[in-house]
């Protein structure tokens, strides 16, 4: 007898993904450039460089400044999140909105509120991102720290054990089935899974420029809601439901 095969159906079943919000953040380095850091931070930010870097020779003040302006927008401690974007399945719609700021603060207060209001529960809720346990949720939890701003419940995961983060869903420790070696990436995932890309005229290496120099907002938050709907789109292909139609996606303003 053959058995129809749906991979995750198990684990993830469609009410699961009813209750979930899908996350993705975009980020940049906290200043625009090297030269504007405080001496403290600059010391602080050779540190780090040197160590990323791994070679034998020092590093030279121009290596410090490349190296900030592509790698800093990656460690909470040396950047900042320009904008957080969210999706929910509701009534076979995709409803997908973007909060995005030049101000920090704003962007944190406005999601810690929506988690509070709408998802304050991790017995009974959800939030999935690709490589949300390693990055998203850390990165969303320090910067919290930083502005003083108030914790919800879906974030407050300090010290937990794993199976007291279970409403974590990450599509790609999920895809990984146990394997710890590599990384890949949403676009990798979304071509192997045969599934529609959004076409992006940025990439996530971009993201920095698009912000410091051509100061969109608006395409960036483009860009990061359109991670959400691949990201979206792998959990319906994990769960072994049909993907979401085009027309049936909204992006709320």
């Amino acid at each position: 007898m053959v058995h129809e095969v749906k991979p995750l159906e198990m684990i993830y079943q469609y009410n699961t993904l009813s209750k979930t919000l899908f996350i993705d953040i975009e980020t940049v380095s906290e200043f625009r450039n090297y030269k504007d850091l405080t001496d403290r931070y600059k010391s602080l930010w050779q540190k780090k460089a040197s160590v990323l870097q791994r070679q034998s020779e020092p590093l030279t003040k121009s290596d410090f400044e490349n190296l900030y302006a592509s790698r800093a927008a990656i460690y909470a401690e040396f950047g900042k999140i320009v904008c957080i974007s969210c999706g929910f399945l509701k009534e076979g719609e995709l409803r997908i909105k973007s909060i995005k700021s030049h101000e920090e603060k704003q962007i944190l207060d406005e999601f810690a509120d929506l988690l509070i209001n709408y998802y304050d529960d991790p017995g009974d809720y959800y939030l999935c991102g690709h490589n949300i346990k390693e990055f998203d949720v850390p990165y969303i939890c320090r910067r919290m720290v930083k502005h003083g701003t108030f914790m919800p419940n879906m974030l407050d995961i300090a010290g937990k054990k794993p199976w007291q983060t279970e409403h974590l869903i990450d599509t790609m420790e999920l895809w990984k089935f146990g394997d710890r070696k590599s990384y890949t990436s949403v676009a990798l995932l979304t071509a192997m899974l045969d599934i529609d890309s959004p076409k992006e005229d940025i990439d996530g290496s971009m993201v920095g420029q698009v912000y410091w120099v051509e100061n969109d907002l608006k395409r960036i938050a483009r860009y990061c809601s359109n991670d959400v709907v691949s990201l979206a789109q792998i959990m319906m292909k994990y769960c072994g439901q049909d993907l979401i139609e085009e027309h049936n996606i909204v992006f709320v303003e």
